[in-house]
């Protein structure tokens, strides 16, 4: 089983237009109102391929309310810890190519809010394989939020994909996770460096890394992935570029590395299907969903590069992460 943590979900509205101009009125062809979050989107995804998954986090107000609602009339199960404040709404404007975003803050947490919620982890993740830890930390909480959430776990044998940035990931990465999963603009914001071309993407990652060994996979948009494990690194390329909304894109891949995670899935094959799984997302019309055929054929016809580089922490490293790198 794998549960999901958003300590910031939202209420995502998406508009799709023909074409989207700065400055100008426009009538959407349809509109989307739906329970999202960086967490809940991997949910959504996960029950969309069969997984059994529980969405959690933190949740206030109306619109609180119409995110756990939005989440049970989809039939994902939810176990969220309820706050005095507003959940946060997304706004996305989606036109052929593009997706243009505005996105609320989120509500600030009171210190007793955030007490119930670690009080509650422990069960939570009681019965998890994994568990994944993703979004922004929200006003009122510390900037190691995560950091808590990680050791957790791994105290009890559950592995960690953590996605964040900025301080939270700093905290988080410390704490041990599993994986994280930047993409190739917080990577660069993470080590102060460019992250222009794959083998840029995997010296930040390694820097960032630090000889630990939890594993860096960096999604680079449209020209696939890399990943960075303590023996081995990949380079993984889609056949295509897929045309449509690439918002929630990079969330997609969660559900795949979670999955194989939890399956002890090989890595080749893990960030082949992520990498497919994201693809389809871009196909889809809203965030949190893939397109399942479209994945599939990219999963199928994607490039695999493998660099070995040795160990480094001796070739017997056994951590959760070596184990099928």
């Amino acid at each position: 089983m794998i549960v999901t943590v958003t300590l910031n979900p939202a209420l995502d509205i998406t508009y799709h237009v023909d074409e989207f101009v700065a400055g100008q009125t426009h009538r959407p062809r349809s509109m989307s109102v739906r329970a999202g979050g960086k967490g809940v989107n991997v949910a959504r995804v996960l029950a969309g391929l069969g997984e059994e998954v529980v969405a959690s986090g933190l949740a206030g107000g109306a619109t609180g309310r119409a995110i756990v609602d939005g989440l049970e009339q989809a039939r994902i199960p939810a176990s969220f810890t309820w706050i005095q404040d507003e959940s946060r709404r997304t706004v996305v404007v989606a036109d052929r190519d593009r997706a243009t975003g505005i996105w609320e803050t989120g509500p600030v947490v009171t210190a007793a809010e955030w007490a119930t919620f670690l009080d509650d982890y422990p069960r939570l993740i009681s019965t998890a394989g994994v568990v994944v830890l993703s979004g922004s930390v929200p006003p009122g909480l510390p900037a190691d939020a995560y950091a808590p959430l990680v050791r957790a776990a791994a105290a009890t044998g559950v592995q960690v994909i953590l996605d964040a940035e900025g301080p939270a990931l700093h905290h988080g990465l410390a704490a041990g996770p599993t994986l994280i999963k930047p993409n190739a603009d917080e990577l660069a914001g993470a080590v102060g460096i460019e992250v222009d071309t794959p083998e840029r993407a995997l010296a930040a990652a390694h820097q960032l890394r630090a000889g630990r060994p939890t594993v860096v996979v960096a999604s680079l948009g449209h020209r696939g992935l890399v990943a960075a494990t303590c023996r081995r690194d990949y380079v993984v390329t889609p056949p295509i570029r897929v045309p449509g909304n690439a918002t929630g894109a990079g969330d997609a891949g969660h559900p795949a590395l979670a999955r194989g995670l939890d399956r002890g899935t090989a890595w080749p094959q893990m960030l082949a299907d992520a990498v497919g799984i994201s693809g389809g997302a871009v196909a889809a019309p809203v965030a949190g969903e893939s397109r399942i055929d479209i994945a599939r054929q990219i999963t199928d016809r994607v490039t695999v590069r493998v660099i070995e580089h040795g160990a480094d922490q001796g070739n017997q490293c056994d951590h959760a992460s070596c184990r099928n790198s």
